[in-house]
Protein backbone atom coordinates (compact mmCIF):
# COMPACT_ATOMS: atom_id res chain seq x y z
CA UNK A 1 0.00 0.00 0.00
CA UNK A 2 1.26 3.50 -0.82
CA UNK A 3 2.44 5.69 2.05
CA UNK A 4 0.16 8.74 1.93
CA UNK A 5 2.77 10.85 3.73
CA UNK A 6 5.04 10.89 0.69
CA UNK A 7 2.52 12.95 -1.27
CA UNK A 8 1.93 16.68 -0.96
CA UNK A 9 1.27 19.79 -3.06
CA UNK A 10 4.91 19.58 -4.14
CA UNK A 11 4.12 16.27 -5.84
CA UNK A 12 2.41 18.33 -8.55
CA UNK A 13 4.22 21.65 -8.13
CA UNK A 14 7.54 19.93 -8.86
CA UNK A 15 6.46 18.99 -12.41
CA UNK A 16 4.73 22.29 -13.19
CA UNK A 17 6.09 24.32 -16.12
CA UNK A 18 5.56 27.98 -16.96
CA UNK A 19 5.31 29.14 -20.57
CA UNK A 20 6.81 32.40 -21.87
CA UNK A 21 3.43 34.10 -21.51
CA UNK A 22 3.27 33.12 -17.82
CA UNK A 23 0.71 30.34 -18.30
CA UNK A 24 1.20 27.28 -16.09
CA UNK A 25 1.09 23.85 -17.70
CA UNK A 26 1.97 20.22 -17.10
CA UNK A 27 3.22 17.50 -19.47
CA UNK A 28 1.01 14.42 -19.62
CA UNK A 29 4.00 12.03 -19.65
CA UNK A 30 5.30 13.54 -16.40
CA UNK A 31 1.85 13.52 -14.84
CA UNK A 32 1.52 9.86 -15.85
CA UNK A 33 4.59 9.01 -13.79
CA UNK A 34 3.45 11.00 -10.76
CA UNK A 35 0.00 9.37 -10.88
CA UNK A 36 1.69 5.95 -11.00
CA UNK A 37 0.38 4.75 -14.36
CA UNK A 38 3.01 2.40 -15.78
CA UNK A 39 1.70 2.27 -19.36
CA UNK A 40 0.88 5.25 -21.55
CA UNK A 41 -2.00 3.47 -23.25
CA UNK A 42 -3.79 3.02 -19.92
CA UNK A 43 -3.16 6.60 -18.91
CA UNK A 44 -4.30 7.86 -22.31
CA UNK A 45 -7.72 6.27 -21.67
CA UNK A 46 -8.01 8.51 -18.61
CA UNK A 47 -6.99 11.52 -20.72
CA UNK A 48 -9.68 10.67 -23.28
CA UNK A 49 -12.31 10.60 -20.53
CA UNK A 50 -11.02 13.96 -19.29
CA UNK A 51 -11.23 15.40 -22.82
CA UNK A 52 -14.84 14.25 -23.08
CA UNK A 53 -15.64 15.84 -19.73
CA UNK A 54 -13.96 19.04 -20.93
CA UNK A 55 -16.10 19.09 -24.08
CA UNK A 56 -19.31 18.28 -22.20
CA UNK A 57 -18.67 21.13 -19.76
CA UNK A 58 -18.65 23.62 -22.63
CA UNK A 59 -14.89 24.22 -22.83
CA UNK A 60 -12.76 24.05 -25.98
CA UNK A 61 -10.67 20.89 -25.66
CA UNK A 62 -7.69 22.28 -27.61
CA UNK A 63 -7.43 25.16 -25.15
CA UNK A 64 -6.59 22.70 -22.37
CA UNK A 65 -5.07 19.67 -24.14
CA UNK A 66 -2.35 20.62 -26.64
CA UNK A 67 -0.58 17.87 -28.62
CA UNK A 68 3.22 18.26 -28.74
CA UNK A 69 6.26 16.22 -29.72
CA UNK A 70 9.27 15.89 -27.43
CA UNK A 71 12.75 14.43 -27.77
CA UNK A 72 13.66 12.07 -24.93
CA UNK A 73 16.97 10.52 -23.99
CA UNK A 74 17.04 6.75 -24.55
CA UNK A 75 20.62 6.25 -23.39
CA UNK A 76 24.13 6.44 -24.85
CA UNK A 77 23.44 9.97 -26.07
CA UNK A 78 20.64 8.83 -28.38
CA UNK A 79 17.21 10.44 -28.48
CA UNK A 80 13.85 9.61 -29.96
CA UNK A 81 10.69 11.60 -30.53
CA UNK A 82 7.55 10.83 -28.51
CA UNK A 83 4.03 12.23 -28.46
CA UNK A 84 3.06 14.24 -25.41
CA UNK A 85 0.30 16.62 -24.34
CA UNK A 86 0.57 20.03 -22.69
CA UNK A 87 -2.12 20.20 -20.03
CA UNK A 88 -3.72 23.22 -18.37
CA UNK A 89 -4.49 23.13 -14.67
CA UNK A 90 -8.13 22.50 -15.56
CA UNK A 91 -7.11 19.58 -17.79
CA UNK A 92 -5.10 18.07 -14.92
CA UNK A 93 -8.10 18.49 -12.65
CA UNK A 94 -10.32 16.59 -15.10
CA UNK A 95 -7.67 13.85 -15.42
CA UNK A 96 -7.39 13.21 -11.69
CA UNK A 97 -11.18 13.28 -11.36
CA UNK A 98 -11.29 10.46 -13.93
CA UNK A 99 -8.31 8.58 -12.48
CA UNK A 100 -8.20 5.40 -10.42
CA UNK A 101 -9.76 6.34 -7.04
CA UNK A 102 -7.87 3.49 -5.34
CA UNK A 103 -4.59 5.35 -5.77
CA UNK A 104 -3.67 7.56 -2.80
CA UNK A 105 -1.93 10.05 -5.08
CA UNK A 106 -5.16 10.47 -7.08
CA UNK A 107 -6.99 11.66 -3.96
CA UNK A 108 -4.23 14.20 -3.28
CA UNK A 109 -4.31 15.33 -6.91
CA UNK A 110 -8.07 15.80 -6.84
CA UNK A 111 -7.85 18.19 -3.92
CA UNK A 112 -4.73 19.99 -5.16
CA UNK A 113 -6.05 20.71 -8.66
CA UNK A 114 -9.62 21.38 -7.48
CA UNK A 115 -8.53 23.95 -4.89
CA UNK A 116 -6.00 25.63 -7.19
CA UNK A 117 -8.45 25.70 -10.08
CA UNK A 118 -11.09 27.21 -7.80
CA UNK A 119 -8.64 29.86 -6.63
CA UNK A 120 -7.85 30.76 -10.23
CA UNK A 121 -11.57 31.05 -10.90
CA UNK A 122 -11.91 33.42 -7.97
CA UNK A 123 -9.32 35.88 -9.16
CA UNK A 124 -6.12 36.01 -11.14
CA UNK A 125 -2.90 35.98 -9.07
CA UNK A 126 -4.82 34.86 -5.97
CA UNK A 127 -1.60 33.97 -4.14
CA UNK A 128 -0.34 37.55 -4.52
CA UNK A 129 -3.23 39.02 -2.52
CA UNK A 130 -2.79 39.91 1.12
CA UNK A 131 -4.75 37.94 3.72
CA UNK A 132 -7.60 40.47 4.05
CA UNK A 133 -8.21 40.53 0.29
CA UNK A 134 -8.06 36.74 0.10
CA UNK A 135 -10.68 36.53 2.83
CA UNK A 136 -12.94 38.96 1.01
CA UNK A 137 -12.65 37.10 -2.28
CA UNK A 138 -13.34 33.67 -0.82
CA UNK A 139 -16.12 34.97 1.44
CA UNK A 140 -17.85 36.51 -1.59
CA UNK A 141 -17.60 33.18 -3.37
CA UNK A 142 -19.04 31.43 -0.30
CA UNK A 143 -22.08 33.71 -0.50
CA UNK A 144 -22.59 32.82 -4.15
CA UNK A 145 -22.06 29.08 -3.76
CA UNK A 146 -24.10 28.79 -0.57
CA UNK A 147 -27.05 30.07 -2.61
CA UNK A 148 -26.31 27.50 -5.33
CA UNK A 149 -25.93 24.78 -2.70
CA UNK A 150 -29.26 25.73 -1.15
CA UNK A 151 -30.93 25.49 -4.57
CA UNK A 152 -29.33 22.09 -5.25
CA UNK A 153 -30.43 20.89 -1.81
CA UNK A 154 -33.98 22.06 -2.48
CA UNK A 155 -34.07 20.16 -5.78
CA UNK A 156 -32.80 17.08 -3.92
CA UNK A 157 -35.66 17.32 -1.41
CA UNK A 158 -34.38 19.55 1.40
CA UNK A 159 -37.48 21.73 1.60
CA UNK A 160 -38.39 22.89 5.10
CA UNK A 161 -36.37 25.35 7.18
CA UNK A 162 -35.68 22.62 9.73
CA UNK A 163 -34.42 20.21 7.06
CA UNK A 164 -32.12 22.86 5.62
CA UNK A 165 -30.73 23.75 9.07
CA UNK A 166 -29.90 20.08 9.63
CA UNK A 167 -28.44 19.83 6.12
CA UNK A 168 -26.14 22.81 6.70
CA UNK A 169 -25.09 21.64 10.14
CA UNK A 170 -24.15 18.17 8.88
CA UNK A 171 -21.79 19.66 6.32
CA UNK A 172 -19.93 21.51 9.06
CA UNK A 173 -19.89 18.40 11.25
CA UNK A 174 -18.24 16.40 8.48
CA UNK A 175 -15.56 19.04 7.91
CA UNK A 176 -15.00 19.92 11.59
CA UNK A 177 -14.80 16.39 13.02
CA UNK A 178 -18.26 16.40 14.59
CA UNK A 179 -18.48 20.08 15.54
CA UNK A 180 -21.66 21.75 14.34
CA UNK A 181 -22.38 25.41 13.65
CA UNK A 182 -23.15 26.22 17.30
CA UNK A 183 -19.96 24.46 18.44
CA UNK A 184 -17.84 26.42 15.94
CA UNK A 185 -19.61 29.65 16.93
CA UNK A 186 -18.85 28.98 20.59
CA UNK A 187 -15.26 27.93 19.88
CA UNK A 188 -14.65 31.22 18.07
CA UNK A 189 -16.24 33.08 21.03
CA UNK A 190 -18.62 34.99 18.81
CA UNK A 191 -21.71 36.98 19.76
CA UNK A 192 -25.12 35.63 18.79
CA UNK A 193 -25.44 38.02 15.83
CA UNK A 194 -22.00 37.22 14.36
CA UNK A 195 -21.70 34.79 11.41
CA UNK A 196 -18.97 32.15 11.64
CA UNK A 197 -17.97 32.61 7.99
CA UNK A 198 -17.16 36.26 8.69
CA UNK A 199 -14.63 35.17 11.30
CA UNK A 200 -12.59 32.68 9.29
CA UNK A 201 -9.17 33.11 7.72
CA UNK A 202 -8.69 32.47 4.00
CA UNK A 203 -7.53 28.86 4.55
CA UNK A 204 -10.56 27.96 6.63
CA UNK A 205 -12.87 29.72 4.19
CA UNK A 206 -11.29 27.85 1.28
CA UNK A 207 -11.95 24.51 2.98
CA UNK A 208 -15.59 25.47 3.43
CA UNK A 209 -15.84 26.71 -0.15
CA UNK A 210 -14.50 23.38 -1.35
CA UNK A 211 -17.04 21.57 0.85
CA UNK A 212 -19.91 23.65 -0.54
CA UNK A 213 -18.97 23.45 -4.23
CA UNK A 214 -18.22 19.72 -4.14
CA UNK A 215 -21.51 18.97 -2.38
CA UNK A 216 -23.39 21.11 -4.87
CA UNK A 217 -21.73 19.28 -7.78
CA UNK A 218 -22.34 15.85 -6.27
CA UNK A 219 -26.02 16.48 -5.55
CA UNK A 220 -26.58 17.56 -9.15
CA UNK A 221 -24.25 15.07 -10.84
CA UNK A 222 -25.64 12.01 -9.05
CA UNK A 223 -29.24 13.31 -9.03
CA UNK A 224 -29.51 12.61 -5.31
CA UNK A 225 -33.07 12.63 -3.99
CA UNK A 226 -34.43 12.81 -0.46
CA UNK A 227 -33.59 15.13 2.42
CA UNK A 228 -31.87 12.41 4.45
CA UNK A 229 -29.66 11.25 1.58
CA UNK A 230 -28.78 14.84 0.62
CA UNK A 231 -27.86 15.62 4.22
CA UNK A 232 -25.70 12.50 4.48
CA UNK A 233 -24.00 13.49 1.22
CA UNK A 234 -23.14 16.90 2.67
CA UNK A 235 -21.65 15.23 5.74
CA UNK A 236 -19.67 12.74 3.64
CA UNK A 237 -18.21 15.45 1.41
CA UNK A 238 -17.23 17.50 4.46
CA UNK A 239 -15.57 14.44 6.00
CA UNK A 240 -13.71 13.73 2.74
CA UNK A 241 -12.36 17.27 2.61
CA UNK A 242 -11.25 16.91 6.24
CA UNK A 243 -9.51 13.61 5.53
CA UNK A 244 -7.66 15.11 2.59
CA UNK A 245 -6.50 18.06 4.71
CA UNK A 246 -5.19 15.53 7.23
CA UNK A 247 -3.44 13.50 4.52
CA UNK A 248 -1.78 16.64 3.22
CA UNK A 249 -0.49 17.42 6.70
CA UNK A 250 -2.65 20.54 7.01
CA UNK A 251 -4.21 22.04 10.12
CA UNK A 252 -7.73 20.92 10.94
CA UNK A 253 -10.18 23.80 10.41
CA UNK A 254 -11.24 23.93 14.07
CA UNK A 255 -7.62 24.54 15.05
CA UNK A 256 -7.04 27.42 12.65
CA UNK A 257 -6.82 30.84 14.32
CA UNK A 258 -9.78 33.20 14.32
CA UNK A 259 -8.76 36.50 12.66
CA UNK A 260 -8.79 39.66 14.75
CA UNK A 261 -10.89 41.48 12.16
CA UNK A 262 -14.24 40.34 10.81
CA UNK A 263 -15.18 40.45 7.14
CA UNK A 264 -17.52 43.34 7.95
CA UNK A 265 -14.63 45.29 9.48
CA UNK A 266 -12.46 44.67 6.42
CA UNK A 267 -15.26 45.88 4.17
CA UNK A 268 -15.74 49.03 6.23
CA UNK A 269 -12.00 49.76 6.14
CA UNK A 270 -11.87 49.18 2.38
CA UNK A 271 -14.88 51.43 1.84
CA UNK A 272 -13.33 54.15 3.97
CA UNK A 273 -10.02 53.85 2.14
CA UNK A 274 -11.70 54.03 -1.28
CA UNK A 275 -13.69 57.03 -0.18
CA UNK A 276 -10.51 58.75 0.91
CA UNK A 277 -8.79 57.95 -2.37
CA UNK A 278 -11.70 59.47 -4.30
CA UNK A 279 -11.68 62.65 -2.25
CA UNK A 280 -9.68 65.43 -4.00
CA UNK A 281 -6.77 66.80 -2.03
CA UNK A 282 -7.32 70.30 -0.69
CA UNK A 283 -4.21 72.52 -0.63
Amino acid sequence: MNDINKYSDQTFESIKHVAENGEEFWYARELQTVLEYKEWRNFYKVIESAMLACKNSGHIVKDHFVDVNKMVDIGSGAEREIDDIMLSRFACYLIVMNGDPRKAVIAIGQTYFAVKTRQNELIENFELLNEDKKRLEVRNQMTIHNKSLAQSAKVAGVVTAKEFAIFQNKGYQGLYGGLGMKDIHRKKRLDDNQHILDHMGSTELAANLFRATQTEDKLRRENIKGADLATQTHFNVGAKVRKTIEELGGTMPEHLPTPNKSIKQIKREAKKLNKGENTPEIN
